[in-house]
């Protein structure tokens, strides 16, 4: 699913909520169902997209009041009036599905691009202006603050073929299966139909689709590719649904030619999600998801082919290689982009709590800055290698100055005012764990400066020191910490034995840890926690009771 955009920004992208519905201006890059989820309800004017996603999203949900919507194609700049200041957009093709757009902005909050779907390839990169496009060994003249990147494939090591490659292993497969009475395509995804035309082109026939059971793919067809459609349904070729499914339909229609004596039909399914998804194949499977270059048939008698609309690993490393962002987002679950090696690099240079990095997450050291906690990215992965260069020291000094073109302001200068006061949070809310689940936060006042912040939390706790700022979450409340937390800073976790831990600062005694754990809190550079008094008594008793037995 798509995050929320960050509360400082003026616009939501691909998000219907009531959240996003109190931004100014609303962007939708694709007609696909997970990004228009929600858009009947909360959609309002303007949305900006391309005149063919607009068509497809009132074709889906004709409910929609077709005015909302501002076309804008690729290769167009438009300027956006706002309160708070105009600002650019320009969109460019994601090479995804008919009608799919990236968008880059440029305005008084930085430069900012955002992919959607995307498959990043060098045509793709090439569309930016040149000012942000490096090459290799060289950065770009203008650097992009962030980069907000779809990373479906992110964490995976498969090396995609191109589409064009991967098309004419679908032909080459046809062709080598001439006894096929009945060649079935599962292509029903928007974003497939460069397949059936291909295909319909290369062997002179029409394709059936069958309108009554998908009826979304036929529609999306009909307007798009309404030559290569077939009305026949004996037809040679034959749009097969992906889901539900999909291997037990195709076992079913090759034990009945079987049955009937007949030559099996020939199943295509050209996906990527076979291919990356490993859940309890055996070694022989494993050994054929291995090649990407030629049809592989697995077990059921489908032939998978390595079709993808979404860039590869290896591509999105390169493509970061030539944008050089100082920030990147994952906008696909899991935090999918800390596993890039470009994002891993920068970041891991940047995890001590007292880097000016914090600065580009719009958090202030100043006590009164407030934060929104349902819209503070909970993915950080990057920050400037240019703020690498100050100190702590420089933070504190100039704590209250903006010290990166990105620096994202939270305050009500850039969003409609609050009448609440939001909590705060270091990291936002850890968007994909339990629904609800977020860090609460109540000020002292007044709020002074301390050498310890303590985090309680029932099951994972994190300890973080901060020179100007105590954050104290409430004991007793249930926090799910999940993975998009965990791995924000992997070495500042601490999984304890004990459940219900609690630590609280100058009170009890750290002398009661053994040297292994006050040796890993002095590597982390953060004071060694005492326990609470009751814990210590715990401990005391533990002790007597062994002695007395």
């Amino acid at each position: 699913m798509p995050i929320e955009m960050l509360k400082g920004l003026p616009f939501s992208v691909d998000t219907w909520s009531s959240k996003s519905r109190t931004k100014r201006h609303h962007f939708l890059t694709h007609a696909h169902k997970d990004h228009t989820q929600g858009i009947c309800i909360y959609g309002s004017y303007p949305i900006y997209c391309s005149r063919l996603t607009r068509t497809l999203v009132l074709q889906h949900f004709p409910q929609l009041d077709g005015s909302f919507f501002v076309g804008i194609e690729v290769g167009q700049c438009i300027v956006i009036k706002d309160p708070d200041g105009d600002f650019t957009v320009t969109a460019l093709d994601a090479n995804h599905c008919p009608g799919a757009l990236m968008f880059l902005y440029e305005g008084k909050f930085g430069n900012l691009l955002h992919t959607g779907d995307c498959r990043l390839t060098i045509e793709c990169l090439q569309q930016l202006p040149l000012k942000y496009v490096g090459t290799p060994g060289k950065e770009p003249k203008c650097q992009i603050d962030c980069i907000l990147l779809d990373c479906t494939f992110g964490q995976s090591p498969l090396k995609m073929p191109s589409r064009q490659s991967a098309m004419q292993q679908i032909i080459n497969c046809i062709w080598k299966h001439p006894q096929a009475p009945t060649v079935y395509l599962t292509c029903d995804l928007l974003g497939h139909e460069e397949i059936l035309m291909h295909v319909s082109q290369t062997f002179g026939c029409k394709i059936y689709v069958d309108k009554a059971k998908t009826p979304e793919c036929f529609q999306a067809l009909e307007l798009m590719v309404p030559e290569i459609l077939s009305e026949d349904t004996s037809s040679r070729f034959q749009l097969f649904d992906g889901f539900p499914k999909l291997y037990q339909r195709a076992e079913a229609k090759i034990a009945q030619a079987r049955s009937d004596s007949q030559h099996e039909p020939l199943i295509i399914r050209a996906s990527a999600q076979w291919y990356a998804c490993d859940d309890g194949i055996s070694d022989i499977e494993s050994q054929k998801k291995g090649r990407c270059d030629q049809p592989v048939r697995d077990i059921f008698g489908v032939w998978h082919i390595c079709y993808s609309i979404h860039s590869s690993k290896e591509e999105l490393e390169w493509a970061l290689q030539l944008l050089a962002p100082r920030w990147v987002i994952s906008t696909t679950p899991s935090c999918k982009a800390l596993e890039l090696d470009y994002v891993k690099r920068l970041f891991n240079q940047h995890r001590n709590f007292n880097d000016p990095f914090w600065q580009l997450l719009g958090f202030s050291m100043d006590v009164e800055s407030e934060v929104d906690v349902e819209t503070a990215p909970d993915v950080v992965e990057v920050s400037s290698s240019a703020l690498a260069k100050s100190n702590a020291q420089d933070y504190a000094d100039n704590s209250q100055s903006t010290t990166s073109s990105f620096s994202i302001c939270r305050q009500s200068n850039l969003s409609p005012p609050s009448k609440t006061a939001a909590p705060i949070t270091l990291f936002g809310r850890a968007r994909l764990g339990l629904n609800g689940s977020y860090f609460k936060h109540e000020e002292k006042e007044p709020i002074l400066p301390d050498e310890n912040a303590v985090i309680r939390c029932s099951d994972e706790l994190e300890v973080i020191s901060l020179e100007k700022e105590e954050v104290v979450v409430e004991a007793g409340e249930a926090l799910a910490v999940s993975e998009s937390l965990d791995i924000m800073s992997k070495e500042s976790l601490m999984h304890t034995e004990t459940e219900n831990c609690v630590f609280e600062s100058a009170v009890g005694s750290s002398n009661s840890y053994n040297p292994s754990l006050r040796k890993l809190y002095r590597s982390m550079h953060v004071p060694v926690p005492r326990p609470l008094p009751s814990l210590t008594e715990l401990m005391n008793a533990t002790k007597r009771a062994r002695r007395r037995l």
